[in-house]
């Protein structure tokens, strides 16, 4: 691991210039003492690094020294698909191998095409989770992903909505979607997906097992989110909707509420338009719906309208019942 470290701060030092300490420890995710160890360890082995003192110093390379030690392992070839995001490979635990790729990239790139790479890096970037919404805590992530890299069976302990299971899986991969890690494997010859929020243990078996001929993880992804989908909706609201909730319904509903736009009937006088859209369960669809407020208003079916207005009236007595109780208090 030390070696790694160091390669990656004489190539840190190597493609930016002069860094100081904090900064360097700070992209090795270290402390600033053990730069000062490693800046020692360079130099004592040959490394030519020189030492700026005042406001404007740091450490940098005496001028024309350049390492040509670029090639790539396995690990670090193999995490530059996820260089477009430094945050899920932390949490896959290839944080630190990603960067050393990166760097030695940079170092072997000729000097017109490293500029262009760092100005890609400069001006674009990812961020994997949702709005408004913390990432799912996932400690046995590492774990998962080391078991699916070396195809070795798990005995997962997993929390379902139901109560909690005990399965032997055999992982064929991880996706990351919306933030939410999940795991696709196989149980009993069959293909499932597992939140992998939701492992409460993960032990490995020391059994390896075959990955089937042909499988293709993003097309077993795209066709079990089409199935998911289809199940979750499970009708169609009839919506009126006030110009203000049609800009909201994209916003709120994705692409489904989009969808339901462009087909939406002519405006009314006050610009109110008509809308068909899927929606979950009706009870899921109440909940939903009532995200619109007072800007929408469901039409049918009329089981969906009926819930929805007794949900309303239910919040309207809560809270008269609550403003007089308010009332009398004072």
């Amino acid at each position: 691991m030390r070696a790694d470290r160091l390669l990656s701060l004489l190539l840190l030092l190597q493609n930016r210039g002069r860094m100081t300490a904090p900064e360097l420890a700070a992209e090795l995710e270290v402390s600033v003492r053990t730069v000062y160890r490693d800046i020692e360890a360079l130099g004592a082995s040959g490394v030519p690094v020189l030492a700026d003192r005042g406001p404007a110093g740091g450490y940098r390379l005496m001028d024309g020294y350049r390492t040509r030690l670029t090639g790539l392992t396995d690990a670090e070839a193999g995490s530059l698909f996820l260089a477009g995001a430094p945050g899920p490979a932390r949490d896959l635990g290839l944080g630190a191998v990603l960067t050393t790729a990166q760097l030695k990239l940079q170092a072997a790139l000729p000097a017109e095409l490293a500029e262009r790479a760092r100005r890609v890096q400069d001006r674009f970037h990812l961020d994997a989770p949702a709005w408004f919404r913390d990432a799912d805590p996932v400690p046995h992530l590492a774990a998962v992903a080391r078991a699916v890299w070396e195809q070795r069976v798990i005995r997962a302990h997993y929390r379902r909505w139901r109560g909690e299971v005990h399965r032997e899986l055999r992982p064929l991969g991880i996706v990351l979607k919306g933030g939410i890690w999940y795991l696709v494997a196989l149980v009993d010859e069959a293909v499932r997906t597992y939140r992998i929020a939701r492992f409460l243990a993960v032990d490995t078996t020391g059994e390896t097992f075959e990955r089937p001929t042909g499988f293709d993880l993003a097309a077993c992804w795209e066709e079990s989110s089409r199935r998911l989908e289809s199940a979750l909706q499970q009708g169609t609201a009839h919506l009126r909707l006030s110009p203000r909730a049609q800009r909201l319904l994209p916003m709120q509903f994705g692409a489904v509420g989009a969808r339901a736009l462009e087909n939406a009937g002519p405006p009314d006088h006050e610009g109110w338009v008509r809308v068909e859209m899927p929606v979950e369960a009706q009870a899921v669809a109440v909940g939903d719906l009532l995200r619109l407020g007072a800007e929408a208003e469901v039409l049918g079916p009329p089981e969906l309208r009926q819930a929805v207005a007794e949900t309303v009236a239910t919040l309207a007595h809560r809270y008269a019942a609550g403003e007089a109780e308010a009332v009398h208090g004072q």
